[in-house]
C-alpha cells in the first residue's frame, strides 16, 4: 500500500494510474476497526497485483478528507481510468465482504477510452479553494478543450448536413 500525504499526490496518483483500479483506503491510527481491518486489506492486495491499493492517514489529511465528504472509518473509494470513481463505502471486518465484491466487481482488467479522470471536477475545485492543491494546477484544466471538442473542430460536417437535407427534399418530391 501506498501512503499518500497531500492532496496533489492523491491526484497525481490518481491520474498516473491509467486503466489500472485504485482502491483508496481512508485510515486513522486511532480508529479500532481501521486497525482490525488493515492487516485483512493488506491480505487481499497482494491477490490483485493488478490494482493499486493507497491509504489516507485522516488524522493527517483531515482538511482533505472532509472537502471530500469522508467522515465515517474506515472508508473506501475505487477509481478507474476515465470513469473516474466507480464506487465508495465504508465498511469494517464483519462487512468485508462488501469490499471483496467490490473488488471482484471493479478488479477485472479492461480498457477506457480517454484518460484517467480522479477525482471529480468539483473535489478538485474545492481542493483548489482550499489551498490543499495548486489553483494553477494542470490538474484542474488537463487540455485546452475536450476530447470530443477537437473531433469535431478538425471535422467538418457542413456538407454532409446540407447533402442529407437536399436527398431528403428529393426523396420527398419523389414520394409526392
Amino acid at each position: 500500500m501506498i501512503e499518500i500525504h497531500s492532496a496533489q499526490e492523491l491526484v497525481h496518483s490518481l491520474l498516473k494510474a491509467g486503466d489500472a483500479l485504485v482502491v483508496v483506503d481512508f485510515y486513522s491510527p486511532g480508529c479500532g476497526g481501521c486497525k482490525a481491518l488493515h492487516p485483512k486489506i493488506c491480505q487481499i492486495a497482494k491477490l490483485y497485483p493488478n490494482t493499486i491499493f493507497l491509504k489516507v492517514n485522516y488524522e493527517e489529511m483531515k482538511t482533505m478528507c472532509h472537502s471530500l465528504h469522508i467522515h465515517v472509518l474506515p472508508f473506501f473509494r475505487f477509481y478507474r481510468g476515465a470513469e473516474g470513481r466507480v464506487c465508495s463505502f465504508s465498511c469494517t471486518n464483519a462487512t468485508i465482504k462488501k469490499f471483496k465484491d467490490a473488488l471482484t466487481k471493479h478488479g477485472n482488467e479492461r480498457c477506457s477510452l480517454g484518460s484517467a479522470k480522479g477525482l471529480d471536477e468539483s473535489e478538485l475545485r474545492i481542493l483548489a479553494s482550499i489551498g490543499e492543491i495548486s489553483v494553477n494546477s494542470p490538474l484542474l484544466y488537463p487540455k485546452e478543450g475536450k476530447s470530443e471538442d477537437l473531433v469535431l473542430e478538425s471535422n467538418d460536417f457542413s456538407g454532409v448536413w446540407s447533402l442529407a437535407i437536399n436527398n431528403s427534399r428529393g426523396l420527398m418530391q419523389d414520394l409526392i
